[in-house]
């Protein structure tokens, strides 16, 4: 069993299944608000490790959806910036576990890292309220986004 903590946006039904999940599978789950954490860069640059900047960024994110800002094309010094101006475009969950952290929810990496219940439904970071492609862009708070 570990400790895991766990930031979310709360409300949000994906974040809600993964820390089911994460229960479910024996582990202590504490969740925090996301938007309510106190960031710094020096606080959030290592829960990305060394993935690419663009894989920093929640992808149902409003503003990336509408193409307003795109990852890509960011430099890991402006990438810093706007999640820390607008912590619903992280991609969440955040995840620490001991010294080791890691973004997003990817079922094989927390399986292997901490150990998952494998035989219930799949639990990953796809929104389940709108079909693939078909979420609206809309202003954050009215977006569920994983």
């Amino acid at each position: 069993m570990a400790k895991v903590l766990f930031w979310e946006k709360p409300g949000c039904a994906g974040n809600a299944r993964q820390k089911a999940l994460l229960a479910a599978s024996g582990h202590d789950v504490s969740a925090r608000d996301l938007r309510a954490e106190p960031w710094t860069a020096e606080r959030l640059r290592p829960f990305f490790g060394d993935r690419p900047v663009a894989e920093w960024f929640n992808r149902n994110a409003p503003r990336i959806k509408s193409g307003a800002i795109r990852p890509e094309a960011l430099d890991e010094a402006a990438a810093l910036a706007l999640l820390l101006a607008d912590p619903l475009l992280i991609r969440r969950p955040l995840l620490q576990v001991g010294g080791r952290r890691e973004a997003g929810f990817e079922p094989a990496l927390v399986a292997a890292w901490i150990g998952l219940q494998t035989d219930g439904p799949v639990v990953d970071e796809t929104c389940r309220r709108h079909a693939p492609g078909a979420c609206p862009v809309a202003e954050p708070e009215d977006q569920i986004t994983v």
